[in-house]
């Protein structure tokens, strides 16, 4: 007796075992820095005195010190909830826009001014974030310590 053609073709009947599965509504972050930025700039819009950042990172701080140095944010501080932790940034109205350059690209020393020309207003108003061998800091900085980076962000 030989088996007929489907009963040689048909595949053993596999038991449904319970996978684990996330749920379809669950996000992920893929940047802290936007979040944090596009939260400050639509708090800012809304015209809010105070916002709340979370989840903190030691990019986040840095790149919220450089706002604060040009007085574009007035007092920072750092909640440590012993997880992610947050931070409280009081607003004072000047930020029009800010944001977050991603893939962070590399820029040159000659690179510097191009690179303000097509991201900034005007050139004497508004600043790039770059992260360099000496820190997080901006694109006048960079270019008076003679030095290179990443561009992390802007604002103005």
């Amino acid at each position: 007796l030989k088996p007929s053609r489907s009963q040689r073709t048909a595949r053993p009947a596999l038991r449904s075992t319970s996978r684990l599965r996330l749920p379809s509504d669950t996000m992920v972050r893929i940047s802290v820095l936007r979040d944090c930025l596009n939260g400050i700039c639509n708090a800012e819009k809304r015209g809010k005195r105070q916002v709340l950042v979370r989840p903190n990172s030691k990019v986040i701080i840095k790149f919220l010190q450089v706002m604060q140095k040009h007085g574009y944010l007035g007092d920072l501080e750092v909640v440590d909830d012993h997880r992610a932790g947050k931070v409280v940034v009081d607003l004072v109205g000047r930020i029009n826009k800010c944001g977050v350059i991603s893939p962070r690209f590399d820029v040159s020393l000659g690179d510097i001014e191009q690179l303000a020309s097509n991201l900034l207003p005007s050139r004497q108003f508004g600043h790039i974030v770059m992260t360099t061998p000496y820190g997080i800091m901006d694109h006048e900085e960079a270019r008076r310590k003679n030095t290179g980076g990443k561009i992390v962000g802007f604002f103005f």
